[in-house]
């Protein structure tokens, strides 16, 4: 059987899962092995794809036995599948963290019955719009794992979490609309939502036609994505999820819009008509996002003006659009989900045993767990880009795309690029510098406060008060989080093949005609002999009608 065929199981298997575990409400430990297993079955077909698709072209299924362009059209390429394994992954460390949380708990903020089943259908959408080679398709895996996403950010609804949540659906409501709009559009003026399809016959039509379309899918796909100026969104909405939920969300959810312009730049209108205005959306985006996180006090808050700001780094090589910038941006996507999501599970575990997540409320963590220091300075300085870090060679990467792109566009992006960079240490500096070097007594929470009016009666050092103050972490949420920190630390390791395979993954995604190859068995005509074939149709209708009307001319005289 070819490796491609399993494609399909990927979706199955956790669509599956997700009803098995509903069917399962209240039985939480039936509920927690037949996500684990899901998960691990998953991400062992992932990488199965993952090793069948390294050096090789695209591949594709055909659900049901329908021949392209018709029927849902499943694509295998590097990036699809190198996005499958890296969202399994960081997805299966979440999943033991939640667990471990709750079972340590007596709140159980998570999961409760339904988290298991909803988690599970995010996977399932999130996995299902990498695979699409349709955008109908597409859609739909947007829509599942957006519906997945309402529940589990309201999760045990406080009000502040009911109000953030209410942004966040409207939003994503707003821009779902969009996307459903320019789907029509484009069906209505393509006849076609196939991927490879629309690659050939969306160059013939007009240039309005095509840039009206071209912008209303970017715009819809940077809402998801989060860029400036349609990422205000996030930094409200995320934070107040629980750690767990915050870790995917952050990991997962906006890189599944990155992929999605990807695939519209290389794909459906290659040739860089918008990376003029790709490039100044990068800038900003950096360059906001960034400042967002300087001016907050949560954390959790300033890693989600972080996780806005490397947007624009990914924006960034899609802009610069040459051999090296698309390799590098494949390769820092896979580094981004894994670093933004261990870091979020670091100041998960943070807020736990300092009791928040407010850098002004905690501090002399660096004494009460010192682990805990060493896991938030390793993914800390490795999104900062310091080097041998992966985060470093993903920003070298850009910084020598644009010098060899040498337009003032990439320019002014690499300038903003060192110093965001820059200005990101700054940010995650001050955090290890109030949360784990300040001594406690000087935080300002009402805890620390209550505990210096006890100090003259209390012979108790402020170490010994702290350790009984806040709640034991459980080696099930230190393990997955440890576990992620040594993936990101180990693609520095790994960068060589990593980048080689994302060299693969950019050979294939500069050469559309390569993907069209698959989609239609090599039964299609090329990009340029389509083109050409629709002008000459064109021109021998045009010619046509001038000789009836001559025709029709002579026999009125």
């Amino acid at each position: 059987m070819n490796t491609v065929q399993l494609a399909p199981l990927v979706v199955a298997v956790l669509f599956f899962a997700a009803a098995i575990t509903f069917l399962l409400a209240g039985r939480q430990n039936l509920q927690r092995w037949v996500s684990f297993g899901a998960i691990v079955v998953a991400l062992i077909i992932e990488s199965t794809l993952l090793a069948s698709s390294w050096s090789a072209p695209p591949q594709t299924v055909q659900l049901g036995g329908w021949v392209a362009p018709f029927g849902i059209t499943m694509v295998v390429d590097q990036l699809s599948s190198l996005m499958l394994v890296v969202s399994s992954t960081i997805s299966l460390a979440v999943l033991v963290f939640a667990t471990g949380q709750d079972r340590s708990d007596d709140d159980h903020e998570v999961p409760i019955s339904v988290f298991y089943p909803t988690y599970l259908l995010l996977l399932a959408g999130v996995s299902n719009a990498f695979l699409a080679g349709d955008l109908f398709n597409l859609y739909v895996g947007f829509e599942i794992l957006l519906m997945a996403s309402y529940v589990l950010i309201t999760m045990n609804a406080t009000t502040p979490r009911i109000r953030a949540a209410t942004t966040y659906v409207v939003v994503s409501v707003v821009s779902s609309l969009l996307f459903l709009t320019a789907l029509g559009l484009v069906y209505a003026a393509t006849g076609t939502i196939n991927m490879a399809d629309l690659s050939l016959k969306l160059q013939t039509l007009p240039e309005s036609s095509q840039m009206q379309l071209h912008l209303m899918l970017l715009i819809a796909f940077g809402i998801k994505a989060a860029v400036f100026p349609l990422s205000l969104w996030l930094p409200d909405s995320y934070p107040t999820a629980p750690a767990p939920v915050t870790a995917v969300f952050a990991g997962l959810l906006t890189k599944v819009g990155v992929y999605a312009i990807i695939r519209t730049e290389t794909l459906l209108f290659p040739g860089g008509a918008l990376n003029t205005m790709l490039a100044i959306v990068s800038v900003l985006t950096l360059f906001v996002g960034i400042l967002g996180a300087l001016a907050q006090t949560d954390i959790k808050r300033m890693l989600s003006f972080v996780l806005i700001s490397h947007i624009g780094y990914m924006i960034w090589g899609i802009a610069v659009d040459n051999q090296i910038a698309i390799t590098t941006v494949v390769f820092y996507l896979a580094h981004h989900i894994v670093i933004q999501t261990g870091l979020f599970l670091v100041v998960g575990l943070m807020e736990r045993r300092g009791g928040s997540t407010d850098v002004e409320s905690i501090g002399g963590l660096v004494k009460i767990a010192p682990w805990l220091a060493v896991l938030y300075f390793i993914p800390a300085i490795n999104l900062g880009g310091i080097p041998p870090f992966s985060g470093f060679l993903g920003k070298l990467g850009l910084l020598q795309a644009s010098v060899l792109a040498g337009t003032w566009q990439a320019y002014l992006m690499a300038g903003m690029g060192i110093l965001v960079s820059l200005l990101t240490l700054l940010a995650l500096a001050r955090v290890w510098n109030k949360a784990f070097w300040r001594p406690a007594r000087d935080a300002t929470n009402p805890t620390t406060a209550l505990l210096r009016a006890v100090e003259a009666i209390e012979d108790e050092s402020q170490e010994e008060r702290d350790r009984h103050d806040h709640k034991p972490i459980p080696a099930s949420m230190i393990v997955p989080t440890v576990g992620l920190v040594v993936v990101g630390t180990a693609l520095t390791f790994v960068a060589g093949p990593l980048f080689q395979l994302a060299h693969n993954a950019e050979k294939n995604l500069s050469n559309p005609n390569s993907y069209i190859e698959a989609v239609f068995k090599g039964e299609s005509p090329s990009r340029e002999e389509y083109l050409q074939t629709y002008l000459d149709r064109q021109n021998a209708g045009t010619n046509e009608d001038a000789v009836n009307r001559n025709q029709e001319s002579g026999r009125n005289q």
